[in-house]
């Protein structure tokens, strides 16, 4: 069954949003004026967005950008995010999950986010490439989990994939603080059957009416 990215915006809207961007960079944010948060403090902001920190990477390829707001969970609590290039139109899907890739299942699992039609596999080093529906892709084995970049087989070359792929990596505190956007401190839902006098029980009573 394909996984699904749970981005913060859909990925088709995502070249809307930076066409006012300047110079592109992989990590396009001003110098920080503080130092970034400790390990511990970034763990807990990824897990609070459902992400798995072992598995947030971070890639290079010249002339795409990294785009913050595409950085989510894939799958169960793996990682999701996009590089945009203006020049080329064209986008680099990076996604990380658990598992492995191999000879026997690499046939078996889609291509990107699903592309449509059979899946082709051929072995390039370490890495293997993937081809379907009009997208393709490399997905490095790691050590408990698998890394794939893939975008367009009209607009990306197969050598820019490759190099995306030898380049991902796993981001620095820096890198990670930019990625990760603080979370949400909400507080807990008010039960309107709560009394705030008393021992706290349920409010039964019943009204006017039934």
């Amino acid at each position: 069954m394909p996984r699904a990215a749970r981005v913060l915006l859909p990925l088709t809207l995502l070249p809307v949003l930076i066409t006012a961007c300047g110079n592109e960079k992989v990590v396009d944010a001003p110098e920080p004026r503080r130092p970034a948060p400790d390990r511990a403090e970034l763990q807990a902001r990824a897990e609070a967005l459902g992400l798995a920190p072992e598995l947030v990477h971070v890639t290079e390829s010249r002339g795409f950008t990294l785009l913050r707001q595409s950085v989510g969970v894939y799958g169960g609590d793996g990682f999701s995010s996009a590089y945009w290039s203006r020049k080329r139109d064209a986008q680099i899907l990076l996604l990380v999950d658990r598992g492995t890739m191999t000879a026997e299942n690499c046939p078996k699992q889609p291509v990107g986010q699903g592309a449509m039609g059979p899946v082709t596999c051929e072995r390039d080093g370490d890495a293997w490439y993937r081809t379907s529906g009009g997208q393709h892709e490399y997905a490095v084995p790691e050590k408990g989990h698998a890394v794939r970049i893939g975008g367009d087989t009209a607009k990306i070359d197969r050598d820019v994939l490759r190099a995306a792929a030898e380049a991902a990596r796993r981001p620095t505190s820096a890198e990670l603080a930019f990625l990760l956007p603080h979370p949400r401190h909400e507080g807990p839902v008010k039960r309107g059957d709560l009394p705030s006098l008393g021992d706290g029980t349920p409010n039964n009573d019943v009204g006017p009416g039934g």
